[in-house]
């Protein structure tokens, strides 16, 4: 390979040349954060809960009950210390993977519970606040994280049970809940330790604070000049989330563990499923489901190379999740830009009958209980922004990733139709009235309120 110098001399360096596009790219592209980097506006509630029919929210206030008092957390970012511009963790790699509680709050809000069950699932707020972190309780380090290069007496003895404090905590959620399921989000690039905290914060809340819900922070980097350097870092630190994966399924009560990747987070979780494939190769799906216990793996806007995706594929990587759902988007400016850019498409790019091709079209059909393909293109609210963060601007699609996963429904039993031609779902026009149908079915205080509705 030629170096850049040389390869200058012979072509128009401001058409072939990297820097250029990637500065454009960096100008262009708001990235999977907003400005202000510590802090969200709540999300729009998803639409399934529109009407007042269906409310998951607890009637008193959930953080009075929950153990822990806040959001669960795991990190492989490097501690703050006294002087640091962030608050709690840095935006650099840390080594280790650090476990933990967060506080949450919405910040300038002085609200009774009763009145933020109410609003938040108001359609239209008029009063929106943001949530923040207030604090957070480490609980130390997942010992088997440290690198065996490493010596462990480097670590304080007392910061390497964090395992042991986590799980407890998680387990006495689990004792208290209905379902008995863990959540774990993990985020794009460019976002502050903060950041997943709070989306996994809402996510929560509007699952109704059952179960568990975990943020992972791997350690990106708020800056639009960072795309590089955070996807080596998602590709280069699977491994703490595969550590964290076979922890959650070894030492919590856990049902099933469920994952939502978004964006270059997406890149991280699929290496590490990919390497649980490598590690389990001569095991049967049933048995690999007894260990780990992976139910729902969730990729949301994914940046990973589609061909790459492909390569994991045949390392077996269907094995490892009861089920894969791939959500993808036309409107996506952030991965139009990412293609542009890597010259390579992304997995969460929507797919034409002619690149979906015979052997696409065979994987979804053939192994559609292992693996679905949602295009959100269509949906309310998809295309907010630059189109990239729609599992929280759709209400449509917020709603069909929350009913997913509250009850384990399949793409058709959501109200999903398959696209003409092709074994791709998409959003009908009745989608809504589709999905409160399913929801009927299965839940006895809401078909009441539907049947209600629906009488007249």
């Amino acid at each position: 390979m030629k170096s850049p110098t040389s390869y200058s001399t012979v072509r128009n360096p401001m058409k072939n040349s990297f820097l250029p596009s990637l500065l454009i790219y960096c100008m262009l592209l708001s990235g999977c954060s907003s400005i202000i980097w510590d802090e969200i506006t709540l999300m729009p509630p998803p639409d399934v809960y529109k009407d007042g029919m269906l409310n998951p929210l607890p009637k008193t206030n959930p953080m009075d009950s929950i153990p822990y008092h806040g959001i669960l957390y795991a990190t492989n970012r490097q501690p703050a210390k006294a002087g640091d511009r962030e608050n709690y963790y840095l935006n650099q790699r840390g080594g280790v993977l650090r476990l933990g509680v967060a506080h949450v709050s919405m910040r300038g809000a002085d609200l009774h519970w009763d009145e933020i069950r109410k609003k938040t699932l108001l359609k239209n707020r008029s009063d929106n606040p943001p949530l923040h972190v207030t604090g957070v309780e480490e609980y130390g380090i997942l010992k088997d994280t440290v690198p065996r290069i490493a010596m462990r007496d480097d670590y304080p003895p007392e910061t390497l049970d964090g395992g042991e404090q986590f799980s407890q905590a998680v387990n006495a959620q689990l004792a208290r809940s209905k379902r008995k399921h863990i959540y774990v989000y993990t985020h794009g690039y460019k976002v502050v330790f903060e950041n997943p905290m709070l989306v996994a914060t809402e996510l929560w809340h509007f699952l109704g604070y059952d179960g568990v819900m975990i943020g992972y922070a791997w350690p990106s980097t708020p800056s639009k000049w960072a795309y590089i350097k955070d996807n080596d870092t998602a590709n280069g630190y699977a491994r703490h989330f595969r550590k964290f994966l076979e922890y959650l399924g070894e030492k919590t009560d856990a049902v099933e563990i469920h994952v939502i990747g978004y964006s270059a987070g997406t890149r991280m979780v699929a290496r590490a499923y990919e390497q649980l494939a490598l590690m389990h190769h001569d095991e049967s799906h049933e048995e690999v489901q007894e260990k780990l216990r992976l139910g729902h793996l969730i990729l949301v806007g994914s940046d990973l190379d589609r061909e790459v995706f492909g390569e994991y594929l045949a390392d077996g990587v269907l094995n490892v999740p009861r089920h894969m759902a791939i959500y993808v988007s036309d409107k996506d400016k952030a991965l139009g830009l990412a293609r542009w850019l890597t010259r390579r498409e992304r997995l969460g790019q929507v797919l034409s009958e002619e690149t979906l091709g015979p052997t696409g079209r065979r994987l979804l059909t053939q192994y559609k209980n292992h693996i679905s393909m949602i295009d959100v293109s269509d949906a309310e609210g998809a295309d907010t922004g630059n189109g990239h963060g729609y599992f929280r601007s759709s209400p449509w699609a917020s709603s069909d990733i929350l009913m997913t996963l509250m009850y384990d429904l399949t793409p058709e039993q959501r109200g999903l139709v398959l696209k003409k031609n092709m074994p791709v779902w998409e959003f009908p026009d009745d989608y809504l009235n589709r999905l409160w149908a399913t929801i009927a079915e299965i839940n006895e205080d809401f078909r009441r309120a539907y049947l209600a509705r629906e009488t007249p």
